[in-house]
């Protein structure tokens, strides 16, 4: 072979690297642009689940205890007056439900700052309620036959605790009565 002809052959490999190299890199980019494309299209539908079926709460269940479907009785053990009207409107600003504002019809000495009283239906809405009394608050389990929790204030007492935090998409409100009615006339 001769000079000539070994110079031919490489530059001759050298536009093959050169076009294989284009067509790698400009595959590389489609590839990127189409997948830019589907996550952007994927987020605007707001679904990360296949079929476009994912909401941003879970589905309305009436059995699990919400705020807004706990009743709590608020009742004073101390000596404080109104301290048992301010925390219930407290309460009632977090969502929660207000029964009965009094002082305390057991008559106990509560030490703890807070003692929770539920019965045996209540204890799921026991649990939503009894962080609000902070550290070192009671849960006292009675005979009552309904989902009421008490919120017993005692001496130590100063503040409510912070909202418990859900964990997991919140809870799609319930269904109005006027959906219901219309869907019940189809």
């Amino acid at each position: 072979m001769s000079d000539r002809d070994l110079t031919a052959e490489l530059r001759h490999r050298h536009q093959q690297r050169r076009a294989t190299t284009t067509l790698l890199v400009a595959l590389l980019m489609l590839f990127f642009a189409f997948w830019y494309a589907y996550s952007y299209y994927r987020d605007s539908t707001g679904s990360d689940e296949p079929g476009g079926s994912s909401a941003s709460c879970r589905p309305y269940d009436p059995k699990v205890a919400t705020p807004a479907t706990t009743t709590v009785n608020v009742y004073n053990a101390t000596k404080t007056n109104g301290l048992a009207s301010r925390t219930a409107t407290e309460l009632r600003k977090r969502g929660y439900t207000i029964g009965e504002i009094s002082n305390d019809p057991l008559k106990r000495a509560v030490a703890a700052p807070v003692e929770v009283r539920f019965g045996p239906s209540g204890k799921s809405r026991a649990a939503l309620v009894a962080p609000l009394g902070g550290k070192g608050t009671t849960q006292v389990g009675d005979q009552r036959k309904d989902e009421t929790v008490d919120f017993v204030l005692g001496n130590a007492f100063k503040t409510l605790g912070p909202t418990p935090t859900p964990t997991g998409k919140p809870m799609c409100p319930a269904p109005s009565s006027s959906a219901s009615a219309s869907s019940s006339a189809k």
